[in-house]
């Protein structure tokens, strides 16, 4: 993208970030409202916390609702997917035999929480393995379904996963789902403001997505959707201000007046909500510099740097195309340690990128956001070259 695009970003300028996946980054603009919105605090802390967060809480969700394809009463204001995930997966009445569906690709920390989850539960975790490269909807949908059995009670997918950056086609699975009676539980960190999303329309049961990565807005945003017919199976992980005796009871209201569903895991003590309230700024964003337009000269360069890449090193890419995150590419590459390379990468070429081992293949996983540029994508071509000593392995084939 254009240098002018680039300055929009606090990003260091001696380092080539290629990992917006992890955390995000937040444009200057919208870095500004959300400092606006610490200042407010401070200067009146009992008005800001107490009188008036109720009303305030509520414009993020109406403004991120009218976004996702939903209402704001289905959706929460969270400080991150993790923790959406984790009251989802605390939540749910599971027993001794129950099974858990899920894949191979999912994220460290959501199988960290099933695995306590089934420690505390006597619930069994079944994980499918999804056949690579992954080339049509069929594939996957069929092997999600192969490992459905009556004693499934939930399904835990990601929409985009995290270590191998796939676009999972989850539809027909949760449809499935649903008509089993599985709980439908979505991991949608990378997902919000990286593709369109329609969460009434996806109709899972349950979707926590992040705010801080691809819709850049300032760390410690996310959200927690759940269909109207199941927010009352959601208990919060602490008991606060928004808690009520009643809450489980038919027609119930939250202690602020929303429903226990917002009210429980909204107001839990304090805590700084401005990186929540300043979700409608990075939406402003995002719309007055065109983003969508943006996304697709971010698309076109990743998918050319990993074509670029797998000629270099002959390995297949891990999926088609059209099941690849939009921004965000996993690259294989040959056998290596990984620490090193990454460590080379940083130290030697100032690029900053996860490079790690998913099952038995070395992964470079490059993201590409507005602030990226095409010497970039060169340089990365370069260094890998360098480093894992592509250029003679290319000349072996050619040979």
């Amino acid at each position: 993208m254009s240098e002018n695009l680039a300055r929009q970003f606090l990003i260091r300028e001696d380092v080539v970030f290629l990992n917006h996946g992890s955390f995000g980054a937040c444009p200057r603009p919208v870095f500004a409202a959300y400092q606006n919105w610490q200042l407010e605090l401070e200067r009146q802390p009992v008005e800001f916390l107490g009188r008036n967060l109720t009303e305030t809480m509520r414009v993020p969700r109406i403004a991120l609702a009218a976004e996702l394809g939903t209402v704001p009463e289905n959706i929460v204001g969270l400080t991150n997917a993790t923790l959406g995930l984790n009251i989802v997966a605390q939540s749910l009445d599971l027993k001794p035999g129950d099974q858990i569906l899920t894949t191979d690709h999912e994220y460290s920390a959501l199988e960290k929480t099933w695995a306590y989850v089934a420690r505390r539960t006597g619930a069994e975790i079944v994980v499918v393995n999804i056949p690579m490269p992954l080339t049509t909807e069929a594939q996957f949908t069929d092997t999600i379904i192969a490992g459905m059995t009556d004693r499934t009670k939930v399904l835990f997918l990601s929409h985009i996963t995290s270590p191998t950056a796939l676009l999972f086609p989850i539809e027909r699975s949760i449809a499935e789902a649903r008509k089993r009676g599985i709980w439908s539980v979505i991991d949608g960190a990378h997902t919000p403001g990286h593709i369109k999303l329609e969460l009434d329309a996806l109709g899972a049961d349950f979707y926590s997505g992040n705010c801080h990565k691809w819709m850049m807005a300032p760390k410690g945003s996310a959200f927690l959707h759940a269909r109207p017919e199941v927010q009352g199976l959601i208990n919060p992980l602490v008991i606060s201000h928004g808690w009520t005796a009643d809450s489980k009871q038919p027609g119930a209201k939250g202690a602020f007046g929303n429903s226990p569903f917002i009210d429980e895991l909204e107001m839990q003590g304090t805590r700084d909500p401005a990186p929540w309230l300043t979700v409608p700024a990075a939406l402003d964003y995002r719309r007055d510099n065109d983003w969508t337009s943006v996304q697709a000269h971010c698309h076109a360069l990743a998918q050319d740097t990993a074509h670029r890449l797998g000629e270099l090193t002959g390995l297949a890419p891990l999926s088609a195309p059209e099941f690849c995150a939009p921004q965000m590419v996993a690259m294989p590459v040959p056998d290596c340690d990984v620490d090193a390379i990454k460590d080379a990468l940083l130290d030697k070429y100032s690029i900053e990128i996860p490079v790690f081992k998913w099952q038995d293949t070395c992964i470079v996983r490059l993201s590409v956001q507005g602030y990226n540029s095409k010497p970039q994508m060169d340089l990365l071509i370069d260094a890998l070259t360098d480093l894992l000593h592509l250029k003679g392995a290319a000349e072996r084939r050619v040979s």
